[in-house]
């Protein structure tokens, strides 16, 4: 892959959702697009340091003074030049019917995006079927499109969980580290199947997995961490590290806004707030980037061979050498 080339229809394509955005900007600026983050600890970043990053720049409706991967969002839009007020109504281990019955008086309410999610293994009780998910997810997409008929309202499908994979009373267990990001995403594509009001899926799994892949993130935590990879996992197996929120972050900032997250370069602050090096933050940027070009489903095994080699030497090869500035941002064309 030329990585210098003008990026491919499917991530040109995702422009589109920030298509207004990009019209206010050129008319001057001065409205805030704003977008409404629905999650739990996997919106938060539980067990990392991104559950305090920069609570300020966000408003958490719940009063935590919470920042998590929405602040990391906040942070991306505002050193690529755009204007997003972020919110975020979180509560650990919810589901989005939780959201739904009993968080009406803080959600219900005019939005221009929403990005939302449910439990790590889609029903708590029922671990992989997503008939929840698909009820919930259709009533407040419906009930967002009520309150603004523009809403953009998008899925974010979540990773697979070491603990719920290794361990023997996992409901994973036996299974490859990528099938339960897999399922999960698969559910989450049936939801946005069944709702009209729904406006895609954040492959925020399949990126861990493409990290995974590539020989840039270990596969088991439980065996210790490879040597010259980072854990996508916090230190309970289930949740974010911050390289994993950081990855997750970029996933939802490439999508919303339909930048390009190699544009944010190697100077990017949040990284560096969080200690990630510039070769790492770069190589996240190059995995969330191929990703949301990516296909859906997944590429074939040759394909992610190829994609995890050529990754790999992108990463060590840029961490072996000065790093300059940013890329050049660029506006993408409107599909």
């Amino acid at each position: 892959m030329n990585l210098n080339a003008t990026p491919p229809r499917s991530l040109l394509r995702r422009a589109c959702l920030g298509g207004s955005l990009l019209m206010l900007l050129g008319a001057g600026g001065a409205h805030a697009e704003s977008i409404l983050f629905i999650g739990n600890s996997f919106t938060y970043g539980q067990g990392s340091p991104v559950m305090t990053y920069r609570p300020d720049t966000v408003t958490d409706l719940n009063g935590g003074g919470i920042g998590g991967m929405p602040a990391l969002f906040k942070s991306f839009t505002v050193q690529a030049g755009l204007n997003y007020d972020v919110s975020l109504e979180t509560v650990g281990g919810s589901g989005l019917d939780l959201h739904y019955n009993t968080k009406q008086a803080l959600i219900n309410k005019s939005w221009d995006n929403v990005v939302m999610h449910t439990y790590s293994t889609l029903d708590a009780s029922a671990p992989g079927n997503p008939a929840k998910l698909i009820q919930y997810s259709g009533l407040l997409a419906d009930q967002f499109k009520a309150k603004n008929a523009d809403v953009k309202v998008q899925l974010m499908a979540t990773w697979s969980r070491a603990d719920q994979t290794y361990p023997s009373t996992g409901a994973w267990y036996g299974k490859s580290i990528y099938q339960m990001a897999q399922d999960v995403h698969a559910g989450y594509v049936q939801a946005d199947a069944a709702s009209a009001n729904i406006d895609g899926v954040i492959p925020v799994g399949l990126a861990w997995n493409s990290a995974m892949q590539s020989g840039f993130a270990d596969t088991n935590p439980y065996d210790g961490i490879d040597p010259g990879k980072v854990t996508l996992w916090a230190a309970d197996r289930y949740h974010a590290s911050l390289y994993g929120s950081y990855l997750e972050a970029l996933t939802v900032f490439g999508q919303i806004t339909g930048r390009d997250p190699r544009s944010l370069g190697a100077n990017e602050q949040a990284a560096a707030d969080l200690g990630i090096t510039q070769a790492q933050a770069v190589a996240m940027q190059e995995l969330a980037y191929r990703q949301l070009a990516a296909p859906v489903p997944e590429p074939s095994s040759w394909a992610l061979m190829a994609l995890g080699a050529g990754l790999l030497w992108v990463w060590r090869r840029r961490a072996v050498r000065s790093l300059t500035g940013p890329r050049k941002m660029a506006v993408p064309s409107r599909a």
